[in-house]
């Protein structure tokens, strides 16, 4: 019981430390022309890989992604290589995703390019390679990871081509049990509420509980010390 009153309050912790990355942006791929085909949980489990990953370079309209954990499919490789928005290819475009950033996607493989898909003059833009994978615009295909948490478009009933809308982050561990039938959809819903104010409130009064929590904070969180108590892990 004491685990998971520190699992929740950490996660919504993160949240109030990280407004900016709460933010609500702009649309992006509304203008593509395609329709949406749902939140993060309604499009992935169709997909042919789905990946926890680091971006480790980004290379003309691609990203590599080093994986960290396969959630559904298989891939066996040190990196694999994510084609993103170029030419009227519904995908979000490459620099949304810089170095050293950390997302969970849901990819389809390429296993036919087009005959105008690949232009030689041009090799760093084009439509892919056979084997390699493409991220699609068109539904709630990415999440952002922050440590232990990802937030995104998540659930049914969030707001069409915003792919960071604001809610609490959810627990990896959630989002992978949702994928391999462990978590119901109510479940990552629930979670994936935003806070009320109040509830921020008493989030900031209490940042001292993050002591030695470090592992669910993001990375460039910060915690304001203390003046007495520490609460010990």
């Amino acid at each position: 019981m004491r685990q998971a009153a520190i699992t929740a309050v950490c996660a919504l912790i993160w949240g109030a430390l990280s407004p900016t990355l709460l933010a609500q942006p702009e649309a992006m791929g509304a203008d593509c022309g395609c329709l949406w085909g749902g939140s993060f949980s309604e499009v992935a489990p169709a997909t042919d890989l789905i990946v926890i990953g680091e971006v480790r370079s980004i290379k003309g309209n691609a990203v590599d992604l080093v994986p960290e954990q396969v959630l559904k499919g298989a891939f066996w490789l040190d990196t694999l290589r994510v084609w993103m928005q170029t030419r009227d290819y519904c995908r979000p475009p490459a620099s949304h995703f810089p170095a050293g950033s950390r997302w969970i996607m849901a990819l389809s493989e390429i296993r036919k390019v087009p005959e105008d898909g690949f232009n030689p003059s041009t090799p760093n833009q084009s439509f892919g390679r056979p084997f390699d994978y493409t991220l699609s615009s068109c539904g709630g295909y990415w999440l952002r990871v922050q440590g232990k948490t990802a937030t995104g478009n998540l659930v049914p009933g969030m707001p069409r081509f915003y792919h960071e809308p604001d809610m609490s982050p959810v627990l990896v561990d959630l989002v992978e049990g949702y994928i391999k039938g462990t978590v119901s959809s109510d479940v990552l819903t629930e979670a994936s509420r935003e806070r009320p104010e109040a509830v921020n409130e008493l989030i900031l009064d209490t940042r001292t509980f993050l002591r030695g929590q470090a592992d669910w904070l993001p990375d460039d969180a910060s915690v304001e010390p203390a003046e007495e108590a520490v609460v010990a892990p």
